[in-house]
């Protein structure tokens, strides 16, 4: 039976009706539809740009399909219904079209240098010819994106370090290009992100190494940033960790995570593509988008542009059809208007996926 919904749809605001006759969207009435939702504010599907179905709370990989399916679940009842898997050593594709699991984008395993990683979790390589090997290898394992781990703590160093010479990173990014993937690419320091960027990434996980000439220049290629501010935000308890044995990299961290507000707000004003991700999996629990969005706001950005962040506009950059004429039927409906106070994403009152009521 095709759904009826009436409501201030986003982003306009107008208010229109709209039916879902399957998992397709049409503004043209159909006679007989069931209405679930009058009145309220629609807006598409949420997306989580940075997670991990594939690792478990605390850093472990998963090892069977339904934990990997309890943790989409998770995201998609906080109105979650896209999600960007930028990682996973888990492997999961029985899911992309299963019907009460949010759209996925996923990227393979992480492409990383030896003991320069999570335990477990990456492909882990040295030497160019190994890197692009494993990049190509990774992007036949994904949907349309390769994770990089671009730096990491050397023990050698005591501090953050690229993981590879500048040729090679680049030739990673060549790689996943021409096996016709999207590159991410984690990055927290300064030299990491620079590298990476001029090699051409398609998107910066975390970012917190960022200078203001390297904004202008993401700007101006149009490479996206993921900020993941509630994991920054844990950056704290990793120095505390640190310290006694590798005390600069510990400073580091904390003055990275203390600049890095005002980095984000920074890479807005620029214009900068920027979109919701949280890490979830790992040291960040799934379900947490709305605290990202928070947090993105409290750092200055406007509300309407953390919506489009984490709807409308990053859909439209993973290939998920937003509420348009020929759409794909995924859309959250708030009772109050989120532009005005964003908190209203902490409490969807109708969550629809696929088609299907979920609440």
């Amino acid at each position: 039976m095709a759904l009826h919904v009436r409501g201030a749809v986003l982003p306009d605001g107008e208010v229109k009706d709209l039916w879902l006759v399957g998992d397709t969207v049409t503004y043209e009435p159909v006679r007989g539809a069931e209405t679930i939702s009058d009145g309220g504010f629609v807006v598409p599907g949420l997306v989580d740009a940075h997670c991990h179905l594939g690792i478990a709370f605390g850093a472990k990989p998963i090892t069977s399909l339904d934990q990997a399916r309890e943790l989409a679940a998770t995201d998609r009842d906080a109105g979650v219904l896209a999600l960007r898997d930028a990682g996973s050593p888990y492997p999961y594709p029985e899911l992309e079209d299963e019907e009460g699991m949010p759209r996925l984008a996923r990227a393979g395993r992480h492409v990383a240098a030896p003991r320069r990683y999570l335990r477990d979790v990456g492909v882990e390589v040295e030497g160019e010819a190994d890197v692009r090997a494993a990049v190509t290898e990774q992007a036949k394992a994904g949907n349309g994106w390769v994770k990089l781990v671009g730096d990491w703590i050397s023990r050698d160093a005591g501090d953050l370090a690229p993981s590879w010479d500048a040729a090679t990173m680049a030739a990673a990014v060549e790689a996943a290009h021409a096996a016709g993937a999207r590159a991410a690419v984690h990055t927290f320091s300064e030299e990491g992100v620079e590298i990476m960027v001029r090699a051409g990434v398609d998107s910066v996980e975390h970012g917190t190494g960022l200078s203001l000439d390297l904004i202008d220049e993401m700007a101006r290629r149009g490479t996206a940033l993921v900020p993941t501010m509630i994991n920054i935000r844990t950056f704290g308890g990793i120095a505390d960790r640190a310290r006694g044995k590798f005390d600069t990299y510990a400073d580091h961290m904390v003055a990275l995570q203390e600049r890095f507000p005002a980095v984000v707000r920074a890479a807005y004003e620029a214009g900068v593509p920027i979109y919701v991700g949280t890490d979830a999996g790992g040291g960040i629990r799934h379900g947490l988008v709305a605290e990202e969005m928070l947090i993105l706001q409290e750092a200055g950005l406007p509300a309407e542009e953390i919506l489009a962040s984490a709807s409308w506009r990053a859909r439209e950059w993973l290939g998920f059809p937003g509420l348009v004429e020929g759409g794909l039927a995924d859309l959250v409906v708030y009772e109050t208007d989120p532009r005005a106070d964003l908190r209203v994403v902490r409490a969807p009152s109708r969550i629809v996926l696929r088609g299907k009521v979920i609440v």
